[in-house]
């Protein structure tokens, strides 16, 4: 008996039953946990976070000055009148290298091959918060990109177990899955699944609490953890049902066709800041990247083989003419947040939206000095702030990311290649 296991792979979650070397002791409070997530939408805090394969022209980015009074700069012109809104950071880093084959670390701190013994492996900051609170809503997050580019398909999100988060590729698919409903038979599947999965959560349950009665204090820690899991299971099950018989919101426009990256770009914001204000997720990532083709743009190069200019100006000139299109439409969505309701406050008061790069300089295949925008979230915004990038008082990125996580209300102490939480 107390070597016997039960399994159960639903919802991502593997659920083991722990082995238990005694049969002794009282029960443990064998409840259901099943709780009604808040689900609140109105109020409640949001992370978007927007990552820019290639990097940006960071002599044209940073300002000289710190503080309030920093100054208008080529890359930052786009954005000057949500200057207010939003900070600049300067020094942040993980403290990696690779190049463009360490840009995958932006959200999470964590190299792909140096993750196999890392508890978290290299998670990124939006899925570790989906895993902790996207069950409160219809898609725990949502990743758009591209499937194309130098090292294959999207490199923005990845799991606790290493796997890139395929992406939304495109507005129309977005679209369907923000406003689309399943057809009847769809939903018949996935209630019948539902069903399965809770008939056997239900016997991982009544095994589970027929064994509290006859174990020792040390197992039932053990097992008052395991069914603390299993709760959770327990009511993730329940909202993904309740998200089945729930309708999806009505679509505000007629269902858009796809073009291509650049002419793409503002819907997608736009689509991302209808998924946040129907609360249909409150994370969400998006990746600019191997199909942003300069020609769309009306320049006949190659976005990787500009980013390599070797101080070339033309080439300089071709990059600015690219990344000040990204961040106006960066500018506009922040613009775009700040004008839609959210309660007593705006969209932008309750959603922090990263931008920037895990590539600091494609030229030179640096990953250190990264570009890092912050706006909203609730945070004091309106300052250009230099972080010490080296020493014994560095500050790497993965800090904010707990600072972020932590105004979400999910209690962590550490994320990534951090040192403590960003002040």
């Amino acid at each position: 008996m107390n070597r016997r296991r039960f399994l159960l792979c639903s919802l991502g979650t593997t659920l083991a039953l722990p082995g238990l070397p005694s049969l002794l002791a009282k029960s443990v409070d064998s409840r259901s946990a099943v709780q009604f997530a808040k689900g609140a939408g109105a109020g409640a805090r949001r992370f978007v976070a927007i990552g820019n394969l290639l990097g940006f022209q960071v002599k044209q980015l940073f300002p000289a000055t710190t503080g309030a009074e920093y100054e208008k700069t080529t890359l930052l012109e786009p954005l000057w009148e949500n200057r207010e809104k939003l900070t600049v950071f300067r020094g942040f880093d993980h403290g990696v290298k690779g190049g463009h084959f360490a840009v995958h670390s932006f959200l999470s701190g964590v190299l792909n091959s140096e993750a196999q013994n890392r508890p978290n492996g290299n998670v990124t900051i939006d899925q570790y918060l989906a895993d902790e609170v996207g069950f409160e809503t219809r898609f725990p997050s949502l990743t758009v990109g591209s499937e194309s580019g130098i090292h294959g398909g999207c490199q923005i999100a990845w799991t606790r177990a290493g796997v890139r988060v395929p992406p939304v590729t495109g507005p129309a698919q977005l679209f369907e899955k923000l406003f689309v409903s399943d057809s009847k038979e769809r939903r018949e599947r996935r209630v019948q699944d539902n069903q399965v999965q809770s008939s056997i959560l239900d016997s991982v349950l009544e095994e589970a609490n027929r064994l509290t009665t006859r174990v020792n204090k040390e197992d039932r820690d053990k097992l008052n953890e395991y069914l603390a899991s299993v709760r959770d299971v327990e009511k993730r099950l329940e909202l993904r049902q309740r998200w089945t018989s729930l309708p999806k919101p009505e679509a505000p426009f007629d269902k858009p066709a796809n073009r291509n990256a650049v002419e793409d770009l503002p819907l997608l914001y736009e689509m991302l800041a209808l998924a946040l204000q129907t609360d249909s997720t409150r994370i969400a990532t998006l990746e600019i990247g191997g199909d942003f083709l300069p020609q769309n743009l009306g320049i006949d190069k190659s976005h990787h083989g500009l980013s390599h200019h070797g101080n070339d100006p033309e080439a300089i000139a071709h990059l600015i003419t690219l990344e000040k299109y990204q961040i106006e439409q960066f500018s506009k969505f922040v613009g775009r947040l700040a004008s839609l309701n959210d309660g007593e406050q705006t969209l932008l008061d309750s959603t922090a939206v990263l931008f920037g790069s895990g590539m600091g300089d494609a030229n030179s295949h640096k990953n250190s000095d990264l570009p890092v925008l912050l706006a909203g979230g609730g945070y004091k915004h309106g300052a250009f702030r230099q972080v010490p990038a080296a020493g014994l008082n560095k500050v790497p990125l993965c800090n904010l990311f707990v600072d972020i996580a932590q105004r979400m209300g999910v209690e962590i102490s550490s994320f990534g290649s951090s040192t403590g939480r960003f002040a």
